[in-house]
């Protein structure tokens, strides 16, 4: 069987302040640290070791891929980042709360925008001092490919060739993976590859800092799915 280890970063400070966050560069809360470390603790007693670990830009989800390596004494694991592990970008809603957007637009509609696979979110104007164009994280991406809002079948269209160029083919070699990313990201490849509807995606949940296992054929298929 091929190892492929999906972790939702522990809780951020704006997960706990119940805000939008999507590319908003926030850190963990005090409780995300903790859960990552638990993650760390519990990848250990399973005795899974790593070949290569990948994540996002954004320093909840590095965070997290530091404290699960330290915790299981992996930290000599390879390393790589990539922006397409980035969680889904929540447009004009980042920053918001998500109970006082649901009292303005209704909660029906924050759901779709939430949970729906194609329903996009209110688009953030590029020209906002807000934009992601204007961080320098990204300052070697070709601006139109940096977006402004998305939803997941757009998350998932800009992680597929991650995970087609690198993911998959780390786990084709017999390499054991471990992806640190983010709940729509991780949501986002979990549909692919699950093979999940675009209905039946919507009631997927990802907990922050719970490490899910998945343990696949050679033909990258699920054959068992776990959380530990």
């Amino acid at each position: 069987m091929k190892t492929l280890v999906f972790i939702r970063h522990g809780q951020s400070v704006w997960n706990s302040l119940n805000l939008f966050t999507g590319w908003v560069d926030v850190d963990l809360s005090e409780q995300g640290v903790q859960e990552a470390q638990e993650a760390g603790r519990k990848i250990k007693e399973a005795g899974i070791l790593f070949d290569v670990a990948y994540t996002s830009y954004l320093k909840r989800a590095i965070k997290t891929c530091h404290y699960v390596l330290e915790e299981s004494d992996q930290l000599s694991t390879p390393e790589f980042k990539s922006w397409r592990l980035n969680e889904r970008h929540y447009g004009a809603l980042q920053g918001l709360n998500k109970a006082e957007t649901a009292e303005k637009y209704g909660a029906d509609q924050v759901q779709l925008w939430r949970r729906s696979y194609d329903t996009l979110p209110p688009l953030l104007d590029p020209s906002s001092p807000e934009s992601s164009t204007h961080d320098p994280k990204y300052r070697y991406l070709d601006k139109r490919a940096i977006p402004e809002g998305e939803n997941l079948k757009v998350t998932l269209e800009r992680a597929l060739p991650f995970w087609n160029d690198h993911i998959a083919p780390s786990l084709l070699k017999d390499d054991v993976v471990l992806v640190a990313a983010h709940g729509n990201s991780l949501r986002a490849l979990a549909k692919h590859i699950e093979n999940i509807s675009d209905d039946d995606i919507m009631a997927l949940e990802i907990p922050t800092g719970q490490p899910l296992v998945y343990e696949l054929n050679d033909d990258l298929s699920v054959a068992k799915k776990y959380y530990l």
